[in-house]
This record gives C-alpha cells, structure tokens and sequence, in this order.
C-alpha cells in the first residue's frame, strides 16, 4: 500500500506512447537508485504516487509501477507480456502425473546485442570529481528499435497487453485509423481485459487521485485512448484523468495517405478525449498539427538527433531540400525529450507535501471549457556557477525563453489564462541574489527573500493578473544513461559551462516547464478545423470504412469550432 500517498495509475497506450514512457520510467528509476558522491536527495516527490509495493510468489519484495500498457503483437523484443520479476510457478508445482512430462516453449526473441552497453552505462566519478562515462555510440542508438531496447524498470505481470489482433511491423494489419481504435474496446475480449487490470490496480489503492493517460494520436491508438477515457469517466467519476496526446516529430511530405490519416486521427483524438479528460495536452517536438510541415523546435543548449528528421529546413539548413524522413534514432531522442517535460509538469500531483491533486490542476488550468493545454519548457534552465535565479530570469528580460512542445505554435504575444509552472533542479544558494550588501540592484528579481517570491514576481511580471500556480523543487531531473547525451555545455549536475571537463556526463539537470491555456490553441483549433473541412472524404474512403460515419466528421467539425471559440479574446467566456 501507498501508505497515504495519493496514487495515480498511468496508462500508456501505442509504440510511441511507450518510448516516452520507458523514458519516463528509466527516469523515476534513477531517481530511486543510489546517489553519487555529494548527492542528496530532498524527498520532495513522493514515488508511491506511481509505484505499488508487492510481492512475488516467491516473497519477495518488489516496487513496480503502477501502469497498464498496451501495445501490437511484435513490439516487445524480448520482453516477456508477463515481464520478467514475478516467476511463473505453474512448472514449478508438484505434478501428480508420474508418467513422462514435455514442456514446449516458445523461442525467445533474441536480445539485441548492440544495447548492452546502452543498459550498462552507469558512469564513474573519477578521482578529478568529475563523473563520467562511455559514451553512447550513434551506430548503437541506431539499433533501437522498440521502446524495450532500452527499459530498464521491472513491469508487474498486469501492466502489459498485447492487441494480437494489429501487428507493430509489416504492410498490412496495422492499427491505423481512429476507428479501429475504438472497435478494439468495442471486442468484449480486449474490453473485460482492460477492466479486469483497472480493477486489479484501483482497488488496492487506498487514496486513488486518478489516471493519466500517455496515448498516441497519430494512428488508431487515438481510438483506443478515447474509449479508455470513455470507461473511466463512466466507471471512476469524481477522479481526474489527464491525457498525454503524443505525436512523433515531423513526417514526409512522401507519404500522403499516412499524413491525411495522422491529421484525421489527430482531430478525433483530440475531440473525443476532451469529452471525457479533466484536460488534454499534446505533446510534440514537431511544430504544426495540420498537413502542411513545419521544422521541429530547437533548444538553445540541447542537441538532438535533428539529422534524422529529413529534410526540414532550419536556421543551419535553409536550402536542405525536402527528403523522406529516417526514424532511426528520431524517436529514442524525441520521446526522452518529452519525457523530462513529463517529469517536471507532473510534478506538481506527485509532491509529498502541497500536493496539488490532478483534478484541482485541471480546475486550475481548464475552466469555461479550455479542455486543451499547452506544454512549453527550458531545457536545461542555464544556470551557471556563480549566478542566482534573479540573475538569470532579470537576464531574459522580456524575452520569451519557452521552446514550445505541443505542436500548437508559438504563444509568445497570446494572452494566457491560466499557467502551471514548475522549476526544478536550483540549488538553494541559487535561489536569491548573491549581491553584496550596499549594491544596486538590477531588477525588483534581486530584492526577493526567497525563491519562490522571485519565481511568483517573474511569471506576475510576464503574465500579470493570470491565474497561475508555481513550484520551485530542490529534485532535478535525471538523465543518466539510457537516456541519449543530449548535453554537450553543462557539468554533470547540470550547470552551464563554457568549458565542461573533456568527457563530463551529464546526470541531472535543471528543468523549467509549464502548462498553459492560452488564446494560441483559437487559431491552432481553428486551422484544424479549416484544414479537415477541405478534405475530400471520398478519396478517404479506406478510413471512413474503418468505423467512421460522414455524420461523425460534421459532428467533429462543429466540435472542433466550438472548443476553439474557448480560447478567443473578448469571448464572453473568457472574461
């Protein structure tokens, strides 16, 4: 039992949803795991949140997550569906047959050789101070190719179902339109499935907050999360559900059919669970939802496998020529990004004290119908030694610093109604000036006496007279290996280095992230809208087939206009 925390059960839902979430996992693991040399953790997040204590028919102790997963027959590798911590006793029990006894077994999946290193990357701290580690070779990156490549958290023999009915590679039986989706929870065999695992974990909760859902948008898995969404409003009202809507980066103008298909399920996902979630976030390194591509979005001190995003022009690039997009590492990279975003927003429902529970988070952030928010974060917070938080956030001025991640454009310039924000990862003796006594002061930042005052005076500054909830945490995020060296400036505690030691592997690092309802998703819904209205059903016939009726795509239009009304300024709603 969780011993008075409030629990969460987390649902990921689609291959996507579970690249992101093994990072996720990884994450909360290393958080678990023993500290470094002159590390200390503050306990300010409560694991019991996300993790139940069991025991295995052996009697040993365990801590897995709470999570159900569901993915496509072939996506697991070499996981086992039942994981691999609870043993099967079944042949071990006493066998009354005394005769001769065969067992078959399956052939196992062979583990992918290239991803030892990948698992065992812990790092040293040198007799320097300074950790390190081998680092991470792109040829084995490239190997990855399933999001149990690289998980290295034990799942519970509940958390894992497999829709045998779809497969994850291959040219046909794919999961693709949004109506497959829901015709999977529609089958009593997949449905009574889903029930059963809700009940197994709801009822040995004993604070149960609510659900968050991480579901893929791009594919039929869209349909899946809608009808999840659907059984738990009907079965567990009263708790908060929040939805993670996720989208791979940015796609080829080559493949139409899959684009059409992608903004169609987009659209229908997104309507369909705003019904029935406390609120949806999307979630996106890519920077458009519609048709027409867009470069991803680029952080000034991360680099990431931009290469393998094809021919997107950027800054670096403005000639590069459109060109199909390669997926190898783009996923590995993408979802641990999404993941630290993930990891820094939820923070807030997961605190030991102070805790604010999902569903007053959704209160917070979508009231008068706003049920879609934004995610946007920092990413590291570039803190360098010897500078203060006031430092750093009187330095950016007026200046936006969010790299915005739900695909939704730009807010820089959009009124906001409402913000969630949490900073993590600052030392104490960082959080106010470090100025001597007599000197001016360069902005009112410096003349705080805590951190949280300079935290509420910045966002009061950038969006006076908003609704806002704001938490600075002590807990940095993790990055240990698995997770990809995204970091090339900073030390291995994350500080902004002009010069960081040859070799330094980063390990944590400090996170700025927030959720907002602002007046950008008005256009955003509205494009959307605009865009699906231009399409030519008739020569979509193949996903209207699937579980799609013309009346539904009016309905959906409507839907889609009236949620975009929400954000409008000057609407009577939003006053």
């Amino acid at each position: 039992m969780a011993g008075g925390a409030r629990e969460v059960l987390t649902l990921q839902l689609g291959h996507f949803a579970g690249f992101v979430g093994a990072h996720w996992w990884n994450q909360q693991d290393a958080a678990l795991g023993p500290r470094t040399e002159g590390d200390s953790s503050p306990g300010e997040l409560c694991p019991d949140v996300l993790y139940r204590a069991g025991r295995t028919l052996h009697g040993q102790e365990t801590y897995t997550p709470r999570l159900i997963l569901m993915d496509l027959k072939g996506s697991l590798n070499s996981l086992k569906e039942e994981g691999g911590l609870y043993k099967d006793r079944q042949l071990e029990a006493a066998v009354a047959w005394q005769g001769k006894l065969t067992t078959h077994r399956e052939e196992e999946y062979p583990k992918n050789p290239n991803l030892q290193d990948l698992l065992s990357a812990e790092g040293v701290l040198n007799t320097d101070g300074v950790w390190r580690t081998r680092p991470i070779q792109n040829g084995k990156e490239n190997s990855i190719r399933v999001w149990s490549d690289f998980l290295r958290v034990h799942l519970h023999p509940r958390s894992i179902c497999v829709i045998q009915k779809y497969n994850h590679d291959g040219e046909t039986g794919r999961l693709e339109a949004f109506g497959q989706g829901e015709g999977i929870l529609k089958e009593p065999r997949y449905l009574e499935e889903l029930e059963d695992r809700l009940h197994f974990y709801v009822e040995e909760c004993d604070y149960l907050q609510g659900f968050q859902i991480l579901c893929d948008l791009h594919d039929g898995f869209s349909g899946v999360g809608a009808k999840t969404a659907e059984l738990l409003q009907d079965e567990y009202s009263g708790r908060g559900v929040i939805t993670w809507g996720l989208l791979p980066a940015p796609y080829s103008l080559g493949e139409p059919q899959k684009n059409i298909y992608r903004l169609l399920n987009t659209a229908f996902g997104l309507v369909h669970l705003t019904g029935y979630s406390s609120f949806v976030c999307p979630l996106s390194l890519g920077g458009h939802l519609g048709l027409r591509p867009k470069p991803p979005v680029s952080f000034p001190d991360l680099h990431y496998d931009i290469s393998a995003l094809g021919g997107f022009p950027t800054p670096e690039r403005p000639n590069v020529p459109s060109c199909p997009t390669r997926q190898a590492t783009l996923p590995f990279h993408c979802s641990a990004i999404l993941a630290t975003v993930l990891d820094t927003v939820t923070a807030p429902f997961r605190l030991r004290s102070s805790m604010v529970p999902i569903a007053h988070l959704a209160d917070l952030l979508s009231f008068s119908g706003r049920k879609v928010v934004t995610a946007e974060a920092v990413i590291p917070f570039p803190l360098g030694p010897g500078q203060s938080l006031p430092d750093i956030l009187g330095q950016l001025g007026g200046t936006t610093p969010w790299t915005p991640l739900s695909a939704c454009g730009d807010s820089a310039g959009s009124r906001c109604f409402a913000q969630s924000v949490v900073l993590r990862g600052i030392d104490r003796t960082s959080h106010t000036s470090k100025l001597n006594p007599g000197t001016p002061l360069p902005s009112a930042l410096h003349a705080c006496a805590s951190g949280e005052e300079v935290l509420a005076l910045y966002l009061q500054q950038q969006h006076p007279r908003v609704l806002s909830s704001s938490h600075l945490l002590l807990t940095p995020c993790r990055v240990a290996p698995p997770y990809p060296h995204l970091f090339s400036s900073f030390s291995h505690k994350g500080l902004a280095l002009d010069d960081p030691p040859k070799g330094a592997a980063v390990q944590s690092i400090p996170v700025f992230g927030a959720l907002r309802s602002s007046s950008s998703l008005y256009r955003t819904l509205g494009d959307l809208a605009e865009e699906l209205a231009r399409l030519d059903l008739r020569r979509w016939a193949s996903f209207m087939d699937a579980g799609v009726e013309r009346d539904d795509m009016e309905e959906l239009l409507q839907d889609l206009h009236s949620l975009a009304q929400c954000y409008q300024e000057g609407n009577s709603l939003s006053n």
